[in-house]
């Protein structure tokens, strides 16, 4: 780093032995940020202009232990990692892909982008990591996600060119994280290991974006093997391929075609590789990150066609989820995107296209089990509505025990009708309890309950 960063050096090294960076992302699938920061009980410092909904957190603030947080209300993200979710930009509509989606910061800040409209396919494919990006999808409430833990290789082979965008979040050497991680492994060898690996997924990932799309490139690495050079590598090979450029924010440091050590392109590829950003810790309130876009350029020829999804419509169960739906809720859902299998109904994105053999963990939202002679609604359907969409409501505010006592799992007395019911704070969904005879049986999954 000394060679490479020269005069900025002192300063670099300076950094690392300051107080790193807490970052709270409000979800704007659940609350806007201007809304958020009227009840914050955090004080919150803006990021930058390139993601009004990021912040900057009081190291003690403690905002994972929250009921907001546990309601979905914000994500706690590395500030430097927020910024690749912003750039690529998903719209609305859109057929998005996060190849290396867990633990799923990055993920929710598209789909929150996308505002739960088209179809995000979130894959990682270690399955604990995958069952890990699901639970945070669900606590967000996103509701146009296809998860699933799979290879890049045989995702290619599915799909084929049909995304928009897709971002490569790449594993590597994980240089940033040097600060906050008390034991390290590192080595040029891993380094290298590192670049072989990555570009063998970009090989991969290049097979997924359609022609015109973008392919969003990040590493949490410093090492120009892992950065620069694996942008020479990829242009060189895909020539289909051209950088992208992006806004210049405070903070962000323009790309160095100095550092490759073998230069492959011309002097005008090697610029344009200066259009990615580097995010050094002593310039931007962060560990640090590389992140580049380069676009697929249009072909005349015909795009691959859409294999859409038609829901199985089995009778008994839509028979019971309606009668859930009349005694339950305020609303009534898109019946012809409601689908059936393995015993549960499920809520699909508006953009549903068939994912072959691809081993899913969920794809759309879950609605709940139809069980013989009843519907009983999952967690996740309770985090994907409004206060306003159920027809009974308990609620309390965020320093009430029974919000405690809640999410420790707890029954508690409640008057009111028997039924299902939502319980909330401040207003916002936390999950779902029972009420019978004056009791509220505490339905929050066993799997997030905490000690009281």
């Amino acid at each position: 780093m000394a060679l490479l960063l020269g005069d900025e050096y002192s300063a670099f090294i300076a950094s690392l032995d300051r107080p790193r960076s807490i970052g709270l992302r409000v979800n704007p699938l659940k609350i806007s940020a201007v809304d958020f920061s009227r009840i914050s009980p955090f004080s919150l410092t803006p990021l930058g202009e390139f993601e009004p909904a990021a912040f900057i957190l009081p190291e003690p603030a403690k905002a994972g232990s929250h009921p907001y947080h546990a309601a979905g209300l914000y994500y706690l993200q590395e500030p430097a990692a927020m910024v690749a979710g912003s750039l690529l930009d998903p719209r609305p509509g859109e057929l998005v892909l996060d190849l290396a989606a867990a633990p799923g910061g990055k993920a929710t800040h598209m789909a929150a982008r996308m505002d739960n409209k088209g179809l995000l396919v979130a894959n990682d494919v270690q399955r604990n990591r995958a069952q890990l990006l699901a639970q945070n999808m669900e606590r967000l409430g996103v509701t146009n996600a296809l998860i699933c833990d799979e290879t890049p290789d045989h995702l290619a082979a599915t799909f084929g060119p049909i995304f928009d965008r897709v971002l490569l979040d790449a594993p590597c050497s994980g240089e940033s994280l040097f600060r906050r991680l008390d034991e390290v492994e590192w080595s040029p060898a891993i380094v290298e290991a590192c670049a072989r690996r990555q570009t063998g997924i970009l090989d991969v990932a290049a097979d997924l974006v359609r022609p015109g799309g973008i392919m969003a490139y990040a590493t949490c690495a410093f090492s120009p093997e892992e950065n620069e050079q694996q942008l020479d590598i990829f242009l060189s090979t895909h020539q289909d391929f051209s950088m992208a450029p992006i806004s210049t924010y405070a903070g962000f440091d323009r790309g160095r075609p100095d550092w490759i050590a073998a230069p492959q392109l011309s002097a005008d590829v090697q610029l344009d590789i200066a259009y990615g950003v580097h995010l050094w810790p002593h310039h931007f309130p962060g560990e640090g990150h590389f992140i580049a876009l380069m676009q697929r350029e249009e072909r005349a020829e015909e795009e691959r066609p859409l294999e859409l999804i038609q829901p199985d419509r089995q009778r008994n169960a839509i028979s019971l989820w309606n009668e859930f739906q009349q005694q339950t809720l305020t609303v009534k859902l898109a019946e012809e995107r409601i689908h059936f299998a393995h015993n549960r109904l499920y809520l699909l994105p508006d953009l549903a296209i068939k994912s072959g053999s691809l081993h899913l963990l969920r794809y759309g939202l879950l609605l709940g089990e139809a069980r013989r002679g009843y519907f009983k609604p999952a967690h996740t359907l309770a985090m994907a509505l409004t206060g306003s969409q159920v027809q009974q409501q308990v609620d309390w505010t965020a320093d009430d025990p029974e919000i405690s006592a809640y999410l420790s799992g707890h029954d508690m007395a409640s008057s009111g009708a028997n039924g299902w019911v939502m319980v909330s704070v401040d207003g916002y969904p936390l999950g779902w309890g029972k009420r019978s005879s004056g009791r509220l049986k505490n339905h929050y999954p066993r799997g997030l309950r905490r000690p009281a």
